[in-house]
């Protein structure tokens, strides 16, 4: 995060990562499908919990089983729906457990425990005395559901995938179905099926199995980008991505429909999703929203806590300036030029003056105080979980104010006057997206894209509701209203000789 000056500074392969786990909260909401449609309201986070909160189930329509983090392990925690309490499930002191699941026919849970000397298997764990017994001893499970009491459907580690294995506790016996799938188990309502993610192709699908007859059959392609499913009790698949629902019934639908978007701000990247047995009610995980994400590092780092610090941030973490000049690459590298940085700043605070989100972007306008010392520069984080890019804008002298050029432009796009809006701009202006793509070189390809647009939107208008001027740079957070829709943008607005030569949007 914090690069004033030019600082050069045993994951669980299927559920979880040991180091650093992103943090993660269950949530559970209402769902409505009558009338052929999807309602969801009343949304409430049941974990409320710092750290790893995930995997949830339906132990009953009213209970509902998750794994979260206490005491440096994960257990099985239990919520009651209707007292709105939490029950502590397991203390597994030299382990943690995770993917529970109810047991059919018995007051019992099952989870996959990873234990401190590596082991990872399945296990049961009797509610009524308090005993856990190992289940699969020779399968290293990465998640399982249970087709019947007796059978379970489960992936298996295999070197560095999953395949697919359905076991046979009462003859105990088991073969492997398919090699290659995905997380998503789940039992298909109304059937004696399995729907489980081949992910043998290119494109992963979701595909059906009769555990009896060991018959398999597609059912259709996975979301792109999303890795888990659940089923609602009228057979509909629902899939996630980002704060979007989707749904697709098979006996009707052709291609996946968009279905709901969640508003909460705290709701990002959602996975991991659960319908009660009754259809009444629907659980998820969603990430910790990016400003979370970002502030928790701003006060660790300030707390000169490096562990917890370098622990918000993605193993392969990249640092920049801006835009492309790479200044590290990984978290060792990061905690190594940190850890440096403090032995030799005795004296050092950070403070967020102005703090833009935009989807998993957050730019931060910083102001930080090394002794008597105060600088200022602006951050932008690319989140996905954790930090994954880090790039600083930093401050220096120029000899014009470079708002006045962004602001006399901003007023010719909202008067739809292409020519004063491009008089703004240098003859060889180009403009990126924020990965580094080349959407328009000059002012000639603008007027192009840009005249169309104007003549086509009599309501257009943007209206700042943020910005940032930083040396020759002005970040301008905008919201843009265009033919009745309205949408939120960035863009840095990189300004010399009173000209704009390069505008990034970060969307």
């Amino acid at each position: 995060m914090k690069q004033i000056y030019k600082l050069v500074f045993v994951s669980f392969f299927c559920c979880h990562t040991a180091f650093a786990q992103q943090g993660t909260e269950v949530y559970i909401a209402n769902l409505d499908l009558s009338n052929d449609s999807l309602k969801i309201n009343e949304v409430i986070n049941i974990s409320e919990n710092e750290g790893y909160d995930n995997q949830p189930s339906f132990f009953f329509d009213d209970k509902i089983l998750f794994a979260s983090t206490r005491n440096n392990q994960t257990d099985i925690a239990l919520y009651d729906i209707n007292d709105k309490t939490t029950t502590w499930l397991s203390n597994t002191p030299n382990g943690s457990e995770y993917s529970p699941l109810k047991i059919p026919g018995r007051n019992a849970v099952s989870a996959v425990r990873l234990d401190e000397d590596g082991l990872q298997r399945l296990y049961a764990y009797d509610l009524k005395t308090g005993d856990s017994k190992v289940l699969l001893p020779d399968l290293k499970v990465g998640y399982h559901v249970w087709f019947s009491s007796d059978i379970i459907v489960c992936t298996v580690l295999i070197e560095n995938r999953m395949d697919l294995v359905v076991y046979n506790l009462k003859e105990n016996t088991h073969y492997t179905v398919q090699k290659n799938v995905g997380r998503s188990l789940h039992k298909i309502p109304g059937t004696e099926l399995i729907s489980f993610i081949a992910k043998e192709s290119e494109n992963a699908t979701i595909t059906s199995l009769n555990p009896n007859s060991k018959e398999t059959k597609v059912i259709t392609n996975l979301l792109r980008d999303s890795e888990d499913v659940t089923w609602t009790t009228d057979g509909s698949l629902i899939t996630a991505y980002n704060k979007y629902l989707f749904s697709f019934k098979p006996s009707i639908d052709t291609e996946w429909k968009s279905l709901f978007e969640f508003q909460q701000t705290d709701i990002h990247g959602i996975s991991r999703l659960a319908v009660s047995p009754n259809g009444k009610n629907i659980s998820f995980v969603s990430k910790d929203a990016p400003d979370k994400i970002v502030q928790k590092q701003v006060e660790t780092f300030n707390a000169r806590d490096l562990d917890a610090f370098v622990n918000c941030y993605s193993e392969d973490v990249v640092v920049k300036n801006f835009s492309q000049d790479t200044i590290s690459i990984g978290r060792k590298q990061l905690k190594d030029g940190y850890e440096a940085f403090y032995k030799k700043t005795p004296s050092i605070e950070v403070k967020v003056s102005s703090r833009i989100v935009i989807g998993s972007t957050v730019i931060d306008q910083e102001f930080v105080t090394i002794g008597d010392k105060q600088k200022q520069q602006v951050a932008i984080y690319e989140t996905d979980g954790l930090i994954k890019t880090m790039t600083f804008i930093r401050d220096k002298k120029t000899t014009f104010d470079p708002e006045i050029i962004v602001q006399k432009q901003l007023e010719a796009y909202n008067n739809r006057d292409i020519d004063g809006f491009l008089a703004t701009y240098a003859k060889q202006a180009k403009i990126y997206s924020y990965s580094g793509e080349l959407r328009s070189d000059g002012t000639d390809a603008m007027r192009a894209g840009y005249a169309d647009f104007f003549n086509s939107s009599p309501d257009l208008h943007c209206e700042i509701l943020n910005r940032i001027v930083i040396g020759n740079k002005v970040i301008d957070e905008e919201s843009i209203t265009a033919n009745g829709n309205t949408f939120k943008a960035v863009a840095i607005y990189e300004v010399e000789n009173n000209e704009i030569v390069k505008v990034t949007f970060v969307n």
